[in-house]
């Protein structure tokens, strides 16, 4: 696991480097600059000193680091612009040591300009520049930007440059990962650890790469403090892969039931079912209406169907439980939900099932997550749930608009996953899962193509499939997550991101498995 911090925690690091360790401030601010500077030419290193480079410097701390940058690009060789947005009696401390010492460095190389801001037209100067550098706003700004931030920043997207963002994108804020203009990066060079914030929602659509910054203290620091947020690593995936034991059998292999699929919503329940086995669980048995089995027969691989009664309405109604109680009892790990519909009596038989059951291990998703909306879940008491909402889900679930539930995604699913004490996995760009304990595991995997139907279903069956073999869930979960991803990700060895479809991830499970097998070993 990679840890991330809080910009508070990060903040607080200048402080221990300068009263703990005695760095100055401008020493700090020097680390920080070289560090910078060869973090881009790490990654754009075809650029020479022929290019025009452009920075807009901030009245803070983070445009005093890019005063320091300018520096080192003038003494390779580049012509800099600097686009000021302060005066440079409004300037104060280290940035403003950074500022004089640049400027007197331009008058003798005569390699740049510092421009004062005065209008969006002075931003027109950054036309010829091949890279463009953000040094507006550090981590102390939050909210959402004012003008003449907002303007600039909108203006700087619109550039055809390459884009660098110092610390974080001006416009983000960090706490939250939220923004509503953001400075559009290709490259963050994020200062002294990273930061939460950088890595879902706005974060991970505007930050670009993401390269770590040295300041100069070391890890010492950062080791004595408390964390709860992580990035998932290809390590943390393989260990929860399930081990297979001499002697296995396919019932000893993990036995998951499939409640799912509708007479008008066959499809997800068919790609849940199939997809349990893909992850090499023992028995998949998909739960579904009598009158039109046949439907899902033909369509599963190895699955098999256990048909209700359902006086060909075809639907799950509160009358099955009885027929479904052995095979619920049977069963390792229950997935419900995909295509079950929302007739109401189905919904009733959701809530039914999972209050008769509550010590069985459940991945519960889609139509069983709408069953309990509006707070709903509150009146269960599961032992072993993993719920798998996007973000429409959850906010209804919560009873909630989504685009407060974007606010603060964190916030609300720590409190859901410690109240319910349940695990939350929250499908989105990045998926982002929450444990009863109140940490968060960020996924690190996976790319534009998996927003299509379906995949949500795939990863349903995967999660059920790896628990079903697993003794330890949270490792299990980890790792279902991670491969839903990387078996996307693989696929585009041969394909674009256009033709990634639901099927094809689910298929393709085996090689990702086998490819995270042979990159760790």
């Amino acid at each position: 696991m990679i840890p991330l911090f809080a910009s508070e925690q990060v903040r607080k690091a200048d402080q221990y480097a300068i009263k703990t360790l005695g760095i100055p401030g401008v020493v700090l601010m020097e680390n920080a600059s070289i560090s910078i500077f060869n973090s881009i030419i790490e990654k754009y290193p075809e650029l020479t000193a022929l290019d025009h480079v452009g920075i807009v410097c901030g009245k803070g701390n983070n445009g005093g680091d890019g005063y320091a940058v300018a520096r080192h690009f003038i003494n390779a060789g580049n012509n800099v612009t600097i686009i000021s947005l302060a005066k440079e009696s409004e300037l104060k401390g280290d940035a403003e040591i950074n500022y004089r010492i640049t400027n007197k460095l331009i008058g003798k190389t005569n390699k740049g300009i510092i421009k004062v801001y005065s209008s969006l037209k002075d931003l027109s100067r950054l036309k010829s520049c091949s890279l463009i550098i953000d040094a507006i706003l550090g981590t102390g700004s939050t909210g959402e930007l004012r003008s003449p931030y907002k303007e600039i920043v909108q203006k700087l997207n619109d550039l055809d440059a390459d884009r660098v963002a110092i610390d974080l994108p001006t416009g983000l804020d960090v706490n939250t990962g939220t923004g509503d203009i953001v400075f559009n990066a290709d490259l963050t060079v994020t200062l002294a650890e990273l930061k939460t914030g950088l890595f879902y929602e706005k974060g991970r659509m505007n930050c670009g790469e993401i390269l770590k910054g040295n300041i100069g203290i070391g890890d010492e620091f950062f080791d004595g403090l408390s964390v709860s947020e992580y990035l998932i690593e290809p390590e943390d995936a393989f260990v929860g892969l399930p081990k297979v034991k001499k002697g296995v059998h396919k019932y000893s292999a993990g036995k998951v039931l499939t409640i799912a699929g509708s007479g008008s919503l066959p499809g997800a329940a068919i790609l849940t079912a199939n997809s349990v086995l893909k992850t090499g669980a023992g028995a998949s048995i998909l739960a579904f209406p009598k009158s039109i089995k046949t439907l899902a027969q033909s369509k599963l691989d190895s699955a098999v169907v256990h048909p209700f009664e359902d006086q060909s309405k075809e639907l799950l109604v509160d009358d099955n439980i009885i027929e479904l109680k052995e095979k619920i009892e049977w069963a390792d790990v229950i997935a419900i939900g995909p295509g079950l519909g929302r007739n109401e009596r189905t919904l009733q038989a959701v809530v039914q099932i999972l209050n008769e059951f509550p010590n069985k291990k459940y991945v519960i998703d889609a139509d069983a997550l709408f069953a309990l909306r509006k707070g709903m879940y509150k009146k269960l008491k599961l032992n072993n749930a993993v719920f798998t909402p996007h973000h429409g889900e959850f906010a209804e679930m919560l009873g909630i608009e989504t685009k407060q539930l974007k606010m603060n995604i964190l916030k609300y699913g720590k409190e859901f996953s410690q109240q319910t004490n349940s695990y939350l996995v929250l499908k989105g760009a990045p998926t982002i899962i929450f444990n009863p304990k109140g940490e968060v595991f960020i996924n690190t995997s996976g790319n534009a193509g998996m927003a299509t139907f379906g995949t949500g279903d795939v990863l349903t069956g995967m999660i059920s499939g790896f628990i079903a073999q697993s003794e330890k869930l949270e490792p299990a979960l980890i790792s279902s997550v991670y491969l839903h991803s990387l078996s996307a990700d693989l696929l585009l060895e041969t394909i674009t991101t256009h033709g990634i479809t639901a099927d094809k991830i689910m298929y393709n499970i085996p090689r990702s498995i086998r490819f995270l097998n042979d990159s760790i070993i």
